[in-house]
């Protein structure tokens, strides 16, 4: 369709057509998140959504040619989301937590995968292979836009603490049961004796734990060149360069860079206590997420979705469909129970499910290393009901994560409840309600400058890089000038 417009154009240079390709895909997806912010849906819903609009199956403008060369950009994105979810181990947060918390994580996150691999496995009857990797996928929640509606509704309390707590200990689980899950697969898809059946399983295993080791010990190497002297923009160019070696590396033994950039993100914070570098690479990543996830899009099989494709004997639509509302059922079951175990309150036990219901980010990426991994088939299939199903999930999920605070009276709209504020004087005597609404009126701005100044920490970061590399650059030469 579109794409013989570069036909008509005479465009045919292959570099001049990845660039517009790159420029159209980084346009548009930023233009999509301007609508999507209308309904209130996360930017990663827009980027799917750009994918879709510029794939095969409605403006068809980007080259296929593009697409399949651009498949390393997974493991860059992957890359910087397992580095940067290393930084919520620290061993005083660990401390912090305690038990509870890696108990209903454990719960909220396996739970999900026994019911997606019972459904899948046992009801529908579909492979092994494919069914415990969608099982494992299952267990991700994307915290994204749990986050988004906290921070707009200001809730606060026990139930947000959990939350924020549960989330960040989501994704190394399901990184984690990834890895054992794709090491199955792969065993259960090889022939050979049973001995060599068993190896088949245990090498995977084992070479997932070979490049957590070597994950932690980049983690120190990175530590090593970021002495106290090195200016801001340099670090920013090392941990990029580390990070990008570590992937390559992990390419070269054929196994996802997911466990050990975690790896590498937890042994560099708790060596270095630098957190300032985890808010660089957040601030620096949006452009590689962006694209990383509008190609994800672009290779949505749509028309395998919808028009009667199928998982061995079942419609394709049905095992979406399936697994979409079973992940929801499992993902409360096992907040429950987790919350049940570790005697958590009423509040909490019944309404910690309903803000884990969104799923995008590690899952979607896991989901390209699955296809890549697999190849077509299993892996294309698993990646169209992950990408289907998120889009789905990042619809509902803010709004089931705003219903779950409001039920578990984490937040509230009257003003009364919104401050802390006296209303009897220490004589008590009843203070003017003028006096108390001006004090209340202080306390919410002093609440909200105190929030804007969170958010603008990555930006912060990053423009004080810029500042440091622009006065190293001309300040010998031009000192007085920045001086005045």
């Amino acid at each position: 369709m579109l794409k013989n417009l570069y036909e008509i154009l005479h465009i045919t240079s292959p570099v001049a057509v990845t660039i517009i390709s790159i420029a159209l895909m980084l346009s548009v997806g930023f233009a999509m998140t301007r609508l999507t912010k209308l309904v209130k849906l996360p930017n990663v819903t827009a980027y799917i959504l750009t994918g879709i609009l510029l794939g095969p199956f409605v403006l068809d403008v980007i080259p296929g040619n593009v697409v399949e060369k651009s498949d390393f950009l997974a493991d860059i994105a992957l890359a910087f989301i397992a580095f940067s979810v290393g930084e919520f181990f620290t061993l005083e947060g660990l401390k912090k937590n305690g038990l509870k918390v890696v108990v209903i994580t454990l719960f909220e996150a396996l739970v999900a995968s026994v019911f997606v691999f019972v459904l899948v496995y046992v009801v529908f009857g579909l492979p092994l292979p494919f069914s415990i990797v969608l099982a494992a996928l299952a267990s991700a929640t994307a915290p994204a836009s749990t986050m988004m509606t906290i921070r707009q509704t200001g809730a606060k309390g026990d139930f947000v603490d959990t939350l924020l707590q549960v989330v960040a200990l989501d994704d190394a689980v399901s990184l984690i049961a990834y890895s054992v899950a794709i090491s199955i697969a792969l065993s259960s898809i090889s022939t050979g004796s049973s001995s060599g059946q068993a190896w088949a399983v245990i090498r995977p295993i084992l070479v997932n734990l070979l490049v957590l080791v070597i994950g932690g010990g980049f983690g120190f190497l990175l530590k090593l060149l970021m002495p106290k002297k090195r200016t801001t923009d340099n670090r920013l160019i090392i941990s990029i360069a580390v990070l990008f070696a570590f992937c390559g590396l992990s390419a070269v033994l054929g196994v996802s860079p997911l466990l050990g950039c975690m790896s590498m993100g937890m042994v560099y914070i708790n060596v270095s206590h630098d957190d300032k570098l985890f808010k660089q690479l957040n601030y620096f990543s949006p452009p590689f997420l962006l694209l990383f996830f509008v190609r994800s899009g672009l290779t949505f099989r749509l028309d395998t979705l919808f028009a009667g494709g199928a998982v061995g004997r079942v419609p394709m639509i049905v095992v979406g469909v399936g697994y979409f509302l079973i992940r929801i059922l499992g993902k409360y079951a096992g907040a429950f129970l987790g919350c049940l175990v570790t005697k958590k309150p009423k509040t909490v036990r019944n309404y910690l499910g309903l803000a884990l219901i969104p799923q995008a980010g590690v899952s979607i990426g896991l989901a390209a290393l699955c296809a890549r991994t697999l190849g077509p088939g299993i892996g294309t299939d698993l990646q169209t009901i992950i990408l289907a199903s998120s889009v789905l999930y990042e619809m509902i999920g803010p709004a089931a994560a705003k219903l779950s605070l409001y039920l578990s009276h984490s937040y509230s709209d009257k003003l009364e409840n919104l401050t802390n504020v006296q209303e009897v004087t220490e004589t008590g005597e009843q203070r003017a309600s003028v006096d108390v609404l001006i004090e209340r009126i202080q306390q919410i701005q002093k609440e909200l400058s105190e929030r804007e100044h969170k958010e603008h920490e990555e930006e912060d970061a990053f423009t004080e890089a810029a500042i440091e590399h622009y006065e190293a650059e001309y300040s010998p030469r031009h000192g007085r000038f920045l001086n005045s």
